[in-house]
This record gives C-alpha cells, sequence and structure tokens, in this order.
C-alpha cells in the first residue's frame, strides 16, 4: 500500500486520526509530529519512504484531526499525550517500530522509548530535543511562565499562536522562503483557532517544562539502551540548536548527526534528503 490511508481509531474513549502506508510486514516507522502542527507535515515524506516501510504518522490528542477533549475532562500534559500515544501503537498493532520525532513528538517519542525500549529498533530526531544545551533564547518567554505562572506571563504567550508567528516558524532560518508552502502554516493556524485549542496550546507550553525535567532520565535511557539514532536538524532553528543534536552523542557515541542548512521545520525544504538519509539508516 504505497497510498496513503487516513484513519480514526477509538484509543481508550479517545478518537486518534491517523494516516497509514506502506506494507504492514515491513519495518514500521512511527512519525510524531510537534507543535504547533499535525501528521500533515509528513505530506512529502509518507510517499518517499512508503515503499519501504510502514508508516504511522498519528495527529496527536488536541491536534490535527484527533479528538479535541475538552480541558475538564482531560488533562493535556505530555504524559497524557504519550499515553494516549503509546495506547494507539498497542490498539492498532504496532509491536516493534522506528521513531521519527520532532518537536513535541520527541518528548512523547522518548517517554514511549523509555516505557518500552524492546519496541524501539532506532530513532531518527529531526529538531527533536533531549538536551538543555539545545534550547535556545526562544524558549524565554515560556521559561518565565514556567517560573511564574501567572495570568500575564500566560497572555504573553498567545502571541506564539497567532497566524504571523505561525508561518515565522516555518519560514525563519530558510534560505529561499519561496520553497515553503504556504499550506502548512496555515492549516497549523487554522487548527489553533478552533474553540478551546488555544488554552489547551497554552497549558503545554506550561507543561513543557516537565520534558526538561525528564531531560536527565531520556539520556540515562540513550546511555542504558544505546538505541540506533540518527539526529537530522535543520541548523538555524530558531528554537533548538544545533548543539542539542551533537549532544546525542555523549550518550549514544556512535549516533549519526546531519545538519541542514533549513529551519525548524526541515520537511517542508528538504524531505527527500531526509527520506534518503532515513532509508541509508534505517536500514544500514
Amino acid at each position: 500500500m504505497t497510498q496513503t490511508a487516513y484513519r480514526t481509531v477509538d484509543v481508550d474513549g479517545h478518537k486518534v486520526f491517523y494516516r497509514e502506508a506502506g506494507d504492514p510486514a515491513k519495518p514500521a516507522l512511527l512519525l510524531l509530529h510537534g507543535f504547533p502542527s499535525s501528521s500533515h507535515m509528513f505530506r512529502d515524506l509518507i510517499p518517499l519512504l512508503a515503499d519501504r516501510f510502514h508508516l504511522v504518522a498519528p495527529d496527536l490528542p488536541g491536534f490535527g484531526l484527533s479528538e479535541i477533549k475538552p480541558r475538564d475532562t482531560f488533562t493535556y500534559s505530555f504524559d497524557a499525550l504519550a499515553k494516549v500515544i503509546g495506547r494507539f501503537i498497542e490498539v492498532i498493532g504496532l509491536t516493534t517500530y522506528a521513531l521519527y520525532v520532532f518537536d513535541y513528538g520527541a518528548p512523547t517519542g522518548f517517554r514511549l522509548a523509555m516505557a518500552h525500549p524492546e519496541r524501539v529498533t532506532a530513532i531518527v530526531s529531526q529538531n527533536g530535543n533531549a538536551y538543555e544545551e539545545g534550547l535556545s533564547e526562544g524558549w524565554n518567554p515560556i521559561q518565565r511562565y514556567w517560573r511564574d505562572r501567572s495570568d500575564a506571563n500566560r497572555q504573553a504567550l498567545r502571541e506564539l499562536l497567532t497566524p504571523a508567528s505561525i508561518r515565522w516558524q516555518y519560514e525563519h532560518g530558510v534560505p529561499d522562503t519561496s520553497l515553503v508552502s504556504p499550506d502548512g502554516s496555515a492549516l497549523d493556524a487554522w487548527y489553533i483557532q478552533r474553540p478551546e485549542v488555544d488554552e489547551i496550546q497554552l497549558d503545554l507550553f506550561g507543561d513543557y517544562a516537565s520534558n526538561v525535567a525528564l531531560y536527565p532520565e531520556f539520556q540515562a535511557y540513550f546511555r542504558a539502551q544505546r538505541p540506533r539514532l540518527l539526529a537530522i536538524w535543520g541548523r538555524n532553528d530558531p528554537f533548538f540548536l544545533p548543539a542539542g543534536a551533537e549532544a546525542f552523542r555523549r550518550d549514544i557515541p556512535d549516533a549519526q548527526v546531519c545538519f541542514l542548512d533549513t529551519g525548524h521545520f526541515a520537511l517542508e525544504t528538504h524531505a527527500k534528503a531526509i527520506a534518503e538519509a532515513i532509508g541509508s539508516f534505517v536500514s544500514a
């Protein structure tokens, strides 16, 4: 099945939307998106890999076309996102898989890997951070909210949810922005403007502190399990610095690190290069 299928599955009462392509008998690759995106970010990558892998790309709870449960019935935290995606994997029958993690997908995926290291065959981290040196000054307003959960600090983060800010995240650090389709950022902005999604995103900004607190545990997992890891990074990312990619080698000495001349959403301009790198890495 090289054509992408679009499905929704019930995961313990939580409807999760996902994209799927490739032969289920082939090695599985679980694709986990980031903020403020959805599985749509993998639209170019999936067809490039569908002849070699079984690809599964869910929308995280509260993102994309997955169910948006009210905040008074579901706590939007990274622990909760990982719990739902962990059960999603079991419900659709994935037993082993390689991980492709990006942005929010990294702390989600690393939680899955720590919980069940025997399931993870390899990790591809595309601008998916696990080290404090990878955090840029772009995190300063969010870190201010971690330290002081005042309403003023929370409201100040709304600027990150505007269509202009989302578009900036797609274009910053890209040498030729005419190569960045307007569709991805426009879709992300539309998703965020739905009722209560802004508050969900602000909740997750606050809870991102839990990911930084877990960095030592993620790193201990890397040292203990030594997963095969490829860090492929847009070197001009305004949020996650190249030092975050290089740091993987401290805990996994044979990790492969590759930098691309682009920004945060590297797939927008380098899907072919990333697909080639994944093909070579996972099959090696």
